[in-house]
């Protein structure tokens, strides 16, 4: 007599092979997934290159951001104005492909700010600049508050939006 089967002999059966591969069957697939990983690749490398050229741009906003600080110190208000016309000519020198502006003057000076500014500047700015620069530490003292927030914000506006053809 043979013996009985067990429960304990019972084995577990294997799965069967998918029905459906996980593989994209079409060469198009992977050809488009290839050109999104290189087009993935080429906005990176440019969002890289544009984050480097901007450099100059981002340290002048927070120099600007200090200058402003400094204008409620007494003792630093003097020196903070006096670099406000140095750091925008700075600006102007270190955008790439730089024109010649550190010569720049005057009716000369305003145009090119104008020309290379994203909005448009007060029609004194570079007379007021020029008198930030060169006029007596008494005279650069006595403008108004209401004056220097106004150049502050001139030329923020302009170090945020001026651009030069690269």
């Amino acid at each position: 007599m043979s013996a009985r089967p067990d429960i304990s002999q019972l084995q577990e059966l294997p799965l069967p092979p998918p029905v459906v591969s996980y593989v994209p069957q079409t060469w198009g697939w992977l050809v488009l997934a290839l050109l999104l990983l290189v087009l993935l690749a080429a906005w990176l490398v440019m969002r890289r290159l544009r984050w480097q050229r901007e450099r100059y741009r981002r340290e002048a906003l927070r120099r600007l951001d200090q200058l402003a600080q400094d204008l409620g110190d007494p003792e630093r208000r003097l020196r903070a104005l006096r670099e406000l016309p140095e750091l925008l000519k700075r600006v102007a020198l270190s955008t790439p492909q730089a024109p010649a502006v550190e010569r720049l003057g005057g009716a000369e000076w305003q145009a090119f700010l104008q020309r290379h500014g994203g909005a448009p500047l007060p029609a004194d700015f570079a007379r007021q600049l020029a008198l930030l620069a060169y006029a007596p530490g008494e005279r650069v003292l006595a403008l108004a508050d209401s004056e220097v927030q106004a150049l502050l914000g001139t030329t923020r506006k302009w170090i945020e939006a001026h651009h030069v053809a690269a």
